[in-house]
């Protein structure tokens, strides 16, 4: 079992930056890979971002993949989102989740209670 805590969102203005985190606790979490999926009002849960158990591999979206950056610190059990260059479509709520990578995203198997994040125009 693991458990997953995200934090970090807010409400900033388009262009401005937000970090999100998900700290880990429970089973290895080195044993997973990791990522973030997003849910904007009235659409279904997609897929933001991954990363592999070692963090050799990087995935994004391709609305994202210029903006956001996914890295993990397996010392501190935790995965960072940075996004920059926030826009209003990137409004939603943030979900931090752990599994396998399959092509094009992430299949999880655990999922953390969600963080909102605000992009105002």
């Amino acid at each position: 079992q693991v458990q997953l805590v995200d934090s970090g969102g807010g409400e900033v203005q388009a262009g401005g930056s937000l970090r999100l985190a998900c700290a880990a606790s429970g089973r290895t979490f080195a044993n997973y890979a990791m990522g973030w999926f997003r849910q904007a009002p009235g659409k279904e849960r997609e897929f933001v971002s991954s990363i592999s158990r070692s963090g050799g591999s990087l995935y994004y979206t391709d609305s994202t993949k210029d903006r956001f950056t996914i890295s993990k610190d397996n010392a501190k059990n935790t995965v960072y989102l940075q996004m920059n260059s926030l826009k209003p479509e990137d409004t939603g709520v943030y979900t931090c989740a752990a599994g396998s990578l399959i092509s094009g995203g992430l299949l999880p198997k655990y999922l953390g209670q969600g963080t909102q994040v605000t992009v105002s125009s």
